[in-house]
C-alpha cells in the first residue's frame, strides 16, 4: 500500500512543499530514504524505526522505501522523521485516517516524542502559501507556529498521540494564542542619559536611527564607543508586526530564537568579535545559513576594532550595505538572505589609539597611521553615511550631575521622523530613507535654492562620488524629516555634510 503525507522543505528562507511517499513491499526487509536527503534524513531511518516500535505500533519487517519529492530538491534537517513515520503507519495499515490538507513537521526522538524544530515559522507559513490550512507541529514550538495568521495549528507531544488523534479518538487542546507584537520598546540597561557629554555624537546616532544610515565613529580607548553603539538600539522604534516576523523566521531558520521565546521582540545587536570568518560574518557553508549579518537584520550590526577586521572581510560587506540583501552561490544553487542593517563601526584614530588626543601623545609614526587607515578602502566609506570623532570626556562632564537627554524622548523623535518617511513610501517596499534608490531620491529629495547651491559646491570642494552624493542628498532628507520640514534647506544639508567621512592624516 502506497501512502502520501505533505511537509516542507527549507533552503534559506525559502522552500517548497515536499510529499513523501512510503510504500512497503513483500522482499528483504530494508528501510531505503530516497529523493536527495541529507545525512541527518538518512540518520532518520534508525529514529523512525525505534520511534514507531516505542511508541507501540510494529514496523514492518519487509522492504520500505520513503520517497521525498521533488527529488532534485536538497532536504536538510531532522523535520521530515514525523511524516515519515506517519507514512509506514498509514501504509502499513496500522492507522487508517484522512491527512490530506494537513503538512507535518517535526523530529522524533527515539521513544516517539517529538522535539523542538527549527525552522518552522518559515515552515508553516510556506505551508499556508501553498494553501494548507491546518499543521501538526512539536508542542512546544506550536506558539511560534500560531504566529502565522490563518492556519490551525496543531501541536502534537509524541506519535502515539498523533495517531491517536487522527483516528478520532482523543481532542487535542486548542492552540495558544497568537503572540501580540510589541507595543513598547524593551529595556536593554543602557539609556541615552547614562553617557556623560558627547551630545554630538548622540545628535548623529539620533540622525542615524532616523533613517537607518551606516555610522562609523572614531576616538581613543576608553571614550564611550562601545557604550555609544549599545545605547542605540534605545532611541530605535520598536519592531513592527512585519519587521517582528521577519526577525523572527530568520532566527527560528538558525537555531538562535530563545527557548520560550516566539516572537522577537527586541531589534537585534549583533556584536562579532574581529576574529570571525569571512562565512560567519556574511553567511555561507555547504549548504548556507545565515551569518551576522542576517542575524542582525532590522537591527544593529556593531563592528569593534573595524580596521581589524582585515581589508578582505570589509570588501564583503559591500554588496550586503548596498542591495540590503546577500547572495551565497554553491555548486548546488544560490541562497538569498535579508541583509537590512544599520551597520555601525567603531575603531581608533591610530594603532596606537591617541592620534590627535590633546592630553595623551601619539607614538605612531605618519606611514604607520596612514596606513591603518587606509584598511578602510574609499568604496567602503563611499557606503557609509556618517562619520562622527568621538573626542574624550573631560573631567567636569564625568563627575557632574547634569542628565542627559533620556532614551525616551529621543526615541520619540525618530519614531515621528519614521512615521513621516512611512507615509512618504506608502505603497512601496520602502522603510527608511537609507532605502531609497536614485529614483526615489530624485522623487522624494527636494532642495531648497541655497541648499542645492550649497551641495553643489560640495561636490566639487570634497570630490563626492555619484554614491556619496545621492547618500548625502539621503542623509539630508533624514535631518530635514527630524525637523518637520518638506523641503531640504541649507542648513539640513550642512548637517549632512559634516557628517562626510575624513580619514587623512
Amino acid at each position: 500500500m502506497l501512502a502520501r503525507v505533505m511537509t516542507c522543505a527549507l533552503l534559506g528562507l525559502e522552500g517548497t512543499i515536499v510529499e513523501v511517499e512510503v510504500d512497503i513491499a513483500p522482499g528483504l526487509p530494508s528501510f531505503t530514504v530516497v529523493g536527495l536527503p541529507d545525512a541527518a534524513i538518512q540518520e532518520a531511518r534508525e529514529r523512525v524505526r525505534a520511534a514507531v516500535r516505542n511508541s507501540g505500533f510494529f514496523f514492518p519487517m519487509k522492504r520500505v522505501v520513503a520517497s521525498l519529492a521533488p527529488a532534485d530538491f536538497k532536504k536538510t534537517g531532522p523535520a521530515y522523521d514525523l511524516p515519515i513515520a506517519l507514512g509506514i503507519l498509514l501504509s502499513s495499515n496500522q492507522l487508517t485516517a484522512d491527512v490530506s490538507g494537513i503538512a507535518f513537521l517535526g523530529e522524533l526522538s527515539l521513544e516517539g516524542k517529538l522535539r523542538h524544530t527549527g525552522g518552522i515559522l518559515p515552515m508553516v507559513a510556506l505551508a499556508y502559501q501553498h494553501g494548507y490550512r491546518r499543521v501538526t507541529v512539536p508542542a512546544e514550538d506550536a506558539a511560534e507556529a500560531s504566529m502565522v495568521e490563518g492556519v490551525e495549528v496543531i501541536p502534537i507531544k509524541t506519535l502515539a498521540e498523533l495517531a491517536a488523534y487522527l483516528s478520532g479518538e482523543i481532542a487535542l487542546p486548542l492552540p495558544p494564542e497568537r503572540p501580540a507584537p510589541p507595543e513598547l520598546p524593551p529595556d536593554y540597561g543602557i539609556d541615552m542619559s547614562h553617557i556623560k557629554g558627547q551630545e554630538h555624537v548622540k545628535r548623529a546616532l539620533e540622525v542615524a536611527a532616523a533613517g537607518t544610515h551606516n555610522v562609523v565613529m572614531s576616538g581613543p580607548p576608553g571614550s564611550g564607543k562601545t557604550m555609544l553603539a549599545r545605547a542605540l538600539t534605545t532611541i530605535l522604534p520598536p519592531l513592527s508586526n512585519e519587521e517582528a516576523l521577519e526577525v523572527t523566521k530568520i532566527y527560528s531558520v538558525s537555531g538562535c530564537l530563545p527557548p520560550g521565546i516566539p516572537m522577537m521582540k527586541e531589534r537585534p545587536f549583533r556584536s562579532p568579535h574581529y576574529t570571525t570568518s569571512a562565512a560567519g560574518l556574511v553567511g555561507g557553508g555547504h549548504w548556507p545559513r545565515p551569518g551576522e549579518i542576517t542575524l542582525s537584520h532590522r537591527g544593529v550590526l556593531f563592528l569593534d576594532e573595524l580596521p581589524e577586521f582585515g581589508h578582505n572581510m570589509l570588501e564583503v560587506l559591500r554588496q550586503p550595505l548596498e542591495d540590503r540583501v546577500v547572495t551565497i552561490s554553491r555548486s548546488q544553487g544560490s541562497v538569498t538572505f535579508p541583509a537590512n542593517f544599520m551597520l555601525v563601526g567603531a575603531m581608533n584614530p591610530c594603532p596606537c589609539g591617541y592620534y590627535g588626543d590633546p592630553l595623551k601623545e601619539c607614538r605612531c609614526a605618519p606611514a604607520q597611521i596612514t596606513r591603518y587607515q587606509n584598511r578602510l578602502s574609499g568604496p567602503f566609506l563611499d557606503r557609509v553615511d556618517i562619520f562622527i570623532e568621538v573626542p574624550r570626556v573631560d573631567y567636569d562632564k564625568l563627575s557632574g550631575n547634569h542628565q542627559g537627554e533620556a532614551s525616551a524622548a529621543i526615541s520619540e523623535r525618530v519614531s515621528k521622523a519614521r512615521k513621516r518617511q512611512s507615509e512618504r513610501f506608502t505603497g512601496s517596499r520602502l522603510v527608511a530613507n537609507n532605502d531609497m534608490t536614485a529614483a526615489d531620491i530624485k522623487r522624494h529629495c527636494a532642495l531648497d535654492t541655497p541648499a542645492e547651491s550649497l551641495l553643489k559646491t560640495a561636490m566639487r570642494q570634497l570630490s563626492l562620488s555619484a554614491r556619496a552624493f545621492h547618500r548625502t542628498l539621503k542623509l539630508a532628507r533624514t535631518i530635514s524629516d527630524l525637523d518637520g520640514s518638506d523641503l531640504i534647506k541649507a542648513h539640513h544639508m550642512a548637517e549632512a555634510l559634516q557628517y562626510r567621512p575624513r580619514l587623512t592624516v
